[in-house]
C-alpha cells in the first residue's frame, strides 16, 4: 500500500505543479471564447465550469480507466507507474493543449487542429481516421454496459434488449442540443462514477490488502508474459488511464461551451488526472482480486462485479456498477456527437438544422450498427474490434502530440516543446511496436518488432529535427 499511496499523492501533486507549468507555457488570456462569439443553441452553448468538468470527465472515462486498468494490473507494479507518469507527463498535457488549441481556434475539431500544424494531407487522413475511431468507440461501448445492465434486470431484459435501448439513447444524445441531455444527466452519472471510485479507495485502506511495492521489482507478472511483453502491450491496454487520442476528440466539445481560457487547466488537465486516479484505484483493487483468486479471470466486468459487491455491499455495489455502466455510455454518445461535428466541419455544413444533422448521422449509425452486429457474432469479433480500437486510439494520440509540438515551436515557446516532443517519440515507438507484434497486426517476433519501432522513432526524430532547424532559422 505504500507504493499505491505514493502514486496517488504524486497524481494529485502533478495537477498542481506540472499542470500549472504547462498552463504557463500555453498562456491563457481573457479573450472571448467560441461559446460567446459563435453561440448557436446546439453545440456552442455556455455552461458552468463545474458542469463542463463533469461532462469532460465522463466523455473521456469510458471503459478504459476501469477495464483497461484491471487488465493492466496483471502486468504488475509497472502498471502503477505508467498510470501515474503517463497521466501527468503525457495524457494530461495532451488533453490540455489539444483542448486549448481548439478553444483558441474557434472550437475546431481535432482533424482541423492536426491539419493546421501537420499539413493538408495529414488533415485529410486524420478526418477519416478520427471518424472511424469515433464509430469504433460507439460500437465497442455498447456491449459492455448492456451486459452489466442485463445482470441487474429481469431475464427478459437481456443484453440484446439493453443494446437497443443504449443505441436509441445514442441517437438522441447525438442529435439534440448539448444542454438538453448531456448537460442535464452527465453530472448525475459523474457522481455515481466518483462514488464508486471513492468507495473502492476507502475500502482499500480499510482492508489494507498486501499489494506489490516498487522495491519488489517491475517484472512482468502476467500469466502469459512471454506472448504479452510489458512494452508495448501494457501501454496500449492502459490507454484511457494514462494517455488516449480519443480524449483530444472530446475536448473540442467542451471548448465550445467554456466561457474563459483560464478554466482550461481544471477542465482538461484536471479531468485527465481524475481519470488517472480512477485507473490507479481500480488497478490496486484488481491486484487484490487477482492475488485472492488467481489471474485466470479475463472478463473485467466479472472483476468489477465481484469487488463492488464484496466491498460495498448490495446497494453500494449496484450504485458502483451503475457508475461503471454510465462511463462507457457517456463516452459512446459523445463519440458519435464528435464524429458528427468532424464531418460537419469538413463539409462546412451548419448544424442548427435537424435535417442537416440527420444527413450526417444516418450513414454513421448504419456503419456503427454493422460493426456492432459483427462484434456480437462471437467473443472473438468483439475482442478484435476492441483491439483495433485500442491501437487506433493510441495512434491518434501520436498525431496529436506531434501537432502540438509543431504549435509550440511555431509559437516560439523555446525548449518547452519538449513537454510534448518526448511523449510523441515514446508513443510513436509504442504504437509501431504494437502493430508489428500484435496478432491482429503483423504478428512479428518481439526482437524484429522492437527493431522496427526503434527505426520508426529514429526517423520521426530525424524528420522533426530537420524541420525544427529550418523553421527556427526562419523565425529568427
Amino acid at each position: 500500500m505504500i507504493t499505491f499511496t505514493l502514486c496517488l499523492l504524486t497524481l494529485i501533486a502533478g495537477y498542481f505543479l506540472y499542470g500549472r507549468f504547462v498552463e504557463r507555457i500555453f498562456g491563457p488570456d481573457n479573450r472571448k471564447t467560441p461559446a460567446l462569439t459563435k453561440a448557436d443553441g446546439v453545440d456552442y452553448i455556455p455552461l458552468p465550469t463545474w458542469k463542463i468538468f463533469m461532462i469532460q470527465f465522463l466523455n473521456i472515462a469510458g471503459l478504459g480507466p476501469i477495464f483497461g486498468a484491471i487488465m493492466g494490473a496483471k502486468f504488475g507494479t509497472a502498471s502503477y507507474l505508467w498510470i501515474v507518469f503517463g497521466s501527468i507527463f503525457a495524457g494530461a498535457v495532451h488533453d490540455y493543449l489539444a483542448g486549448m488549441l481548439s478553444l483558441r481556434n474557434g472550437g475546431e475539431s481535432l482533424p482541423e487542429i492536426i491539419g493546421r500544424y501537420l499539413g493538408m494531407t495529414t488533415k485529410q487522413v486524420m478526418r477519416g481516421f478520427t471518424v472511424l475511431l469515433m464509430i469504433l468507440v460507439g460500437a465497442v461501448f455498447v456491449a459492455g454496459p448492456a451486459g452489466l445492465l442485463a445482470k441487474l434486470t429481469p431475464d427478459y431484459m437481456d443484453a440484446t434488449f439493453w443494446i437497443v435501448i443504449v443505441f436509441i439513447y445514442y441517437i438522441f444524445a447525438t442529435l439534440l442540443p448539448v444542454d438538453k441531455i448531456i448537460g442535464k444527466i452527465y453530472p448525475l452519472f459523474a457522481i455515481a462514477l466518483l462514488f464508486m471510485a471513492v468507495g473502492i479507495l476507502v475500502m482499500l485502506y480499510v482492508k489494507h490488502p498486501v499489494l506489490p511495492e516498487i522495491w519488489d521489482g517491475l517484472q512482468n507478472t502476467h500469466p502469459d508474459a512471454a506472448a504479452l511483453p510489458i512494452f508495448p502491450i501494457m501501454f496500449v491496454s492502459i490507454a484511457c488511464g494514462a494517455i488516449s487520442g480519443f480524449h483530444a476528440t472530446q475536448s473540442p466539445l467542451m471548448a465550445r461551451c467554456m466561457t474563459s481560457e483560464r478554466h482550461g487547466r481544471p477542465v482538461f488537465y484536471g479531468a485527465m488526472i481524475t481519470e488517472g486516479i480512477v485507473a490507479l484505484i481500480w488497478a490496486a483493487a484488481a491486484t487484490y482480486f487477482f492475488h485472492e483468486n488467481g489471474m485466470g479471470e479475463n472478463n473485467a466486468a466479472v472483476v468489477v462485479d465481484a469487488i463492488t459487491k464484496n466491498w460495498l455491499g448490495t446497494v453500494g455495489g449496484v450504485l458502483a456498477i451503475l457508475g461503471v455502466i454510465a462511463a462507457p455510455i457517456t463516452s459512446g454518445d459523445t463519440a458519435f456527437r464528435s464524429a458528427r461535428l468532424i464531418v460537419a466541419d469538413f463539409l462546412g455544413m451548419e448544424q442548427k438544422s435537424m435535417r442537416r444533422r440527420l444527413y450526417i448521422c444516418i450513414p454513421m449509425f448504419l456503419v456503427a450498427i454493422g460493426l456492432l452486429l459483427y462484434s456480437l457474432r462471437d467473443k472473438e469479433g468483439f475482442d478484435m474490434i476492441w483491439r483495433y480500437f485500442a491501437w487506433t486510439n493510441q495512434t491518434l494520440s501520436v498525431f496529436t502530440l506531434w501537432a502540438i509540438t509543431v504549435y509550440l515551436v511555431r509559437g516560439k515557446k523555446g525548449y518547452y516543446y519538449y513537454v510534448t516532443y518526448l511523449p510523441a517519440v515514446f508513443m510513436t515507438a509504442v504504437c509501431t511496436t504494437y502493430i508489428c507484434i500484435a496478432p491482429e497486426g503483423f504478428g512479428m517476433r518481439p526482437g524484429l518488432a522492437f527493431g522496427i519501432a526503434i527505426f520508426s522513432a529514429s526517423i520521426a526524430v530525424i524528420w522533426f529535427n530537420i524541420w525544427y532547424f529550418k523553421t527556427t532559422k526562419k523565425l529568427r
